[in-house]
């Protein structure tokens, strides 16, 4: 990939390793620790700069007046007849999380690329910017039927190995029928289990089943304990339908005729559209949450640099 296509969408049905491994040169114009006052005004009031504790255990000191009671050192002050309280360092280097959603959901596109194809671009672009700026990168690919975990490391190997599973569960979609669909809800169980408090998590996904009880109850403990920022992946056929016309369509098993010159139809059509995501964009904000939404009509990189474009260079 050359630096003239940077700004340019991603293209195709399907993730090439050797793009996303391209992607590293780019990657280099992101820094992920800055956070600009952009991305800061999607978070709405709940802000805040370190989530969980965060911290490293460093030692154990005798009780002093002030101290948090919440750090007391029971087994000590019970070996040793005084009370002692542990000493913690805050945790600045935190492990990146790029979660990455494969979910035959994601398999769509109607310009330039799939979802599921953006989603990968988005993932690549996030790691190979981590792993520069120093910290230590993993993940979670998840297509509904399987998920597969890459634990934090700092090391390009691991980055190379997570990427190389996005692109195995990408080639894989759509997925055979009947494989039973997991939920969005079942994806963040799985991140909650694997995602250490003090994370920082990037979830990329369309948010498909994001509204269920389940997935919201999931979404607020992840919430409490790391920083997440969602990235949303739409295509603009989603928000609306082509220009008027008699269109065939099928979910691969049953199909039907579809007239867009209904303009009511329309009009509901995208007005649906805008109030799924403008209540997500409300749920994430209520938690703190930034949302960043773009569609496969726009470049994966320019949506990243306009929220984490490193003004040094």
């Amino acid at each position: 990939m050359q630096a003239a296509d940077i700004a340019a969408p991603a293209r195709g049905a399907y993730a090439s390793l050797e793009d996303l491994i391209a992607l590293r040169f780019p990657a280099r114009q992101l820094q992920l620790a800055r956070r600009n006052r952009a991305l800061s005004a999607l978070t709405g009031p709940n802000k805040s700069n370190f989530r969980g504790r965060g911290i490293d255990f460093e030692e154990v000191r005798s009780y002093q007046a002030g101290d948090d009671i919440r750090s007391i050192d029971w087994r000590v002050t019970a070996r040793t007849g005084n009370a002692h309280t542990k000493l913690f360092r805050e945790e600045r280097e935190r492990p990146v999380l790029l979660v990455v959603d494969q979910r035959p959901a994601m398999f769509f596109g109607s310009s330039n690329c799939f979802k599921s194809v953006l989603a990968a671009h988005l993932a690549s672009l996030l790691c190979w910017s981590a792993l520069d700026g120093g910290d230590r990168v993993g993940g979670l690919v998840f297509d509904g039927h399987r998920h597969r975990e890459v634990r934090p490391r700092r090391s390009r190997r691991t980055v190379l190995g997570l990427l190389s599973e996005v692109c195995a569960f990408n080639s894989a979609l759509p997925l055979a029928a009947p494989a039973p669909t997991g939920s969005f809800a079942d994806m963040l169980a799985n991140l909650r289990r694997v995602a250490k408090p003090g994370s920082n998590i990037y979830l990329v996904s369309d948010f498909s089943g994001a509204d269920d009880d389940n997935a919201r109850k999931h979404m607020f403990q992840l919430a409490q304990h790391t920083q997440v920022t969602a990235i949303g992946c739409s295509d603009p056929l989603e928000s609306q339908l082509p220009q008027g016309g008699r269109y065939a369509v099928t979910d691969g098993e049953a199909r039907s005729e579809l007239n867009t010159a209904d303009r009511r139809l329309r009009r509901e059509y995208h007005d649906a559209f805008s109030q799924r995501q403008h209540r997500l964009q409300q749920d994430l904000a209520r938690l703190g949450v930034p949302l960043l939404q773009t569609s496969t009509a726009e470049a994966p990189f320019s949506l990243l640099q306009t929220y984490f474009g490193d003004s040094r260079r």
